[in-house]
């Protein structure tokens, strides 16, 4: 086998989230910035966002009332 050919694996690096927090992981980078996690991420806030655009939310939405009604 080749030598060096798989990179460094870091144990216990800190990855920094854009909201600000910060948590260890394991990683080939010694460092790590993440654009959402566990603090911030909508899912685990219950802070869903539905992005609409072009009105389909809407126009789903009445299309299914209108469905209930007959």
């Amino acid at each position: 086998m080749k030598k060096d050919l798989h990179p460094t694996y870091y144990r216990q690096i800190k990855a920094t989230c854009v909201c600000g927090g910060e948590f260890m992981v394991g990683s080939t980078r010694e460092q790590v910035r993440v654009d959402l996690c566990s603090a911030c991420h909508p899912v685990f806030t219950g802070k869903n966002k539905i992005v609409d655009t072009e009105g389909r939310v809407d126009r789903f939405r009445k299309r299914f009332k209108l469905a209930k009604t007959v």
